[in-house]
């Protein structure tokens, strides 16, 4: 006899496949309703809960039901985000970006179509296009909102769905910026409020924007940097398998760079991401492929985007061979370019980020804002923003272009420093070195631990909670800062060291970040850079412990 649980299970997957719109979705569940109670562990998953619409949006896995994503999750979400801009008041287009991985057209077609049966004019991309063109696309087109169907760096088996305001509902620091509370917590109550699927009236396709609008978006890009300045630098690079190659490489040829070179098992968009075990840069490995090219190429730069272009992460060259910049490192560089190009505002961060974009900020005189992690806050950090970026290599070089991160501008602006430094016989490396001699040497890494049970993760943070440390290498722990219960973060810090411990907001990880801080002595930079080195290694031992993983 079935128990209670395995019938009440059945009970509310019939009732959700009998409003299913997609039939490839109703007969994965069919199929397996049909074979309960083996497949009881793999319902109850799907229907532990719906996919919550936070300040990322949706994000989840490609499957039936109402914890993933999937045709009737988007129209339900479609659904409610329109009710909602209607009860906001909000006039104007909602327009519409997707990436190439599985569903993302589809999904994009469907929130189009609900759009216009609300009675909402929807703009749709005329191809798959960077999450930075949608972005900038809300602005451009005085959209009250964007929504890009993307899953950013996750494995192929994932998508997600992000929404952007308009100037409307974002307010001046927030046109074109992404979604913050309270507007998630609306939405989601919104989408909870839609009835039936089938009762949500679908319009037309709504207009598909004309197939070169992208080239506004490339003019603007390429001209954020200064006209007529050093372009003579040989680039490699690689898209991983996403759509910024296309993109990319006209605002770079715009630009006046040469055409960089491109990794060729990469450069086309593939859902699958063939080539890399995970479709991040930060990823062990995930740069394999354009380190190899660089080398063989003799580059004087070597250049990755994450699959939405949203991210930019850079290697240079050295003596021992090509080495990946933290996102920090390129961060400070920018930063420190702009600053030198006379570019004014504020120059924001994040609390997990490095603290030399502070030192460098007030050495400078320049304007300096520390945020909560995540894009959504750091170009809300001033309306007058100059400059943002966090650590997991995103950066925003032209606020007043995209407002959110934007892997293509950031590659352009890292590219232009580049070949600046090259003319007057430096490289990136020189000039984090003398950054270094002035500030000391900043070094960061990050402890990352994937679970499998997310409950792993809140056990760890409870730990360190109940019992943190008195002493973090050998010096005392002078602040305590604990941000519950607004936001789950933890910091410690002593004299020369910072900790900042998390989960992550977008995958199952627990997340902590390490700096030391290494005075320079008599311009010793190797020494500094070993000492701080070795301190780091320490250092992840010893939060390794108080989180016990």
């Amino acid at each position: 006899m079935a128990s209670e649980v395995d019938v009440d299970l059945r009970d509310r997957a019939e009732a959700w496949l009998a409003d299913d719109p997609d039939p490839a979705s109703r007969q994965e569940l069919r199929e397996l309703i049909d074979r309960l109670p083996a497949t009881a562990a793999e319902l109850r998953d799907r229907f532990a809960g719906p996919l919550t619409f936070g300040t990322a949006g949706l994000r989840g896995p490609l499957r039936a039901g109402p914890n993933g994503m999937n045709l009737a999750v988007v129209t339900q979400a479609a659904a409610g985000l329109v009710a909602w801009l209607a009860a906001q008041g909000g006039r104007g287009p909602l327009i519409i970006g997707y990436d190439a991985r599985h569903g993302s057209r589809e999904f994009a077609e469907r929130t189009a179509r609900v759009a216009t049966g609300a009675g909402r004019e929807a703009l749709l991309m005329p191809r798959t296009l960077p999450t930075p063109v949608l972005a900038y696309a809300v602005r451009a087109l005085d959209a009250v909102a964007g929504v890009m169907v993307t899953a950013s760096h996750n494995p192929p088996q994932d998508n997600g769905y992000k929404v952007y305001l308009g100037a409307q509902l974002g307010g001046p620091a927030g046109d074109g910026a992404q979604i913050v509370p309270p507007a998630d917590a609306g939405i989601e109550a919104a989408i909870r409020a839609v009835g039936s699927l089938a009762a949500v009236p679908l319009g037309e396709p709504g207009t598909v924007l004309a197939d070169d609008f992208s080239e506004g978006y490339v003019r603007e890009a390429a001209g954020v940097l200064t006209a007529g300045g050093p372009r003579d630098l040989t680039i490699a690079y690689t898209p991983l398998h996403g759509v910024g190659g296309e993109t990319l490489a006209a605002a770079f040829e715009r630009a006046g760079f040469g055409a960089p070179a491109i990794v060729a098992d990469q450069q086309e968009p593939d859902p699958e991401f063939p080539t890399v075990n995970f479709p991040n840069p930060e990823e062990p490995g995930a740069m394999d492929h354009l380190l190899e090219l660089a080398a063989r190429n003799d580059a004087d730069l070597a250049i990755a985007n994450d699959p939405d272009a949203d991210r930019c992460a850079v290697a240079v060259p050295t003596a021992s061979g090509w080495r990946p910049l933290r996102g920090d490192e390129l961060g400070v560089l920018l930063a420190d370019h702009l600053i030198r190009r006379g570019v004014t505002g504020t120059y924001a961060t994040t609390i997990v980020s490095s603290s030399l974009l502070g030192r460098l900020c007030a050495a400078r005189g320049v304007p300096y804002a520390e945020t909560l992690t995540g894009f959504k806050w750091i170009v809300r950090a001033a309306e007058e923003l100059a400059f943002g970026y966090e650590e997991a290599l995103g950066y925003c070089v032209a606020p007043a272009m995209v407002r959110d991160k934007d892997g293509i501008t950031a590659a352009l602006t890292v590219a232009e420093l580049a070949a600046q430094l090259r003319t007057e016989g430096r490289t990136l490396g020189d000039r984090l070195d003398e950054l270094a001699a002035e500030f000391g040497v900043h070094a960061t890494d990050q402890l990352s631990v994937r679970v499998d049970d997310l409950a792993e993760i809140g056990l760890a943070m409870g730990r360190a909670r109940q019992n943190p440390p008195s002493t973090l290498l050998g010096s005392p722990v002078t602040e305590v800062a604990d941000l519950l219960p607004e936001n789950d973060v933890l910091t410690f810090r002593t004299d020369t060291t910072r900790v900042v411990i998390r989960p992550s907001g977008t995958e199952p990880k627990l997340k902590a970040y390490l700096e030391v801080v290494a005075p320079v002595a008599e311009g010793d930079l190797a020494t500094a850079r070993t000492t701080a080195a070795a301190a780091l290694a320490t250092l992840r031992g010893e939060i390794a412990a108080v989180l016990g993983v």
